[in-house]
């Protein structure tokens, strides 16, 4: 129904519009992560918007790439 690639592309999209929501979706509401986000936005809406198209696109690719290349052994 949706791909990996489509669902990134909409929380980009909503990290553009409420930076703090883009976050929640990939990271959840419990998260460092979404806890800074939130504060940058509240300090400056464009601080906001660039950390969490960062953890969008940077933090959850590390993750990824680090699964696939772990040895099985």
């Amino acid at each position: 129904m949706c791909t990996a690639n489509t669902a990134r592309c909409l929380e980009i999209l909503l990290a553009l519009l409420l930076p703090p929501l883009g976050v929640f979706f990939r990271k959840g509401c419990c998260s460092l992560e979404f806890w800074i986000c939130l504060l940058l936005t509240v300090l400056g809406y464009i601080p906001g918007m660039i950390y969490a198209v960062w953890v969008i696109v940077k933090v959850d690719s590390d993750r990824e790439s680090r699964d696939i290349y772990e040895p099985l052994a």
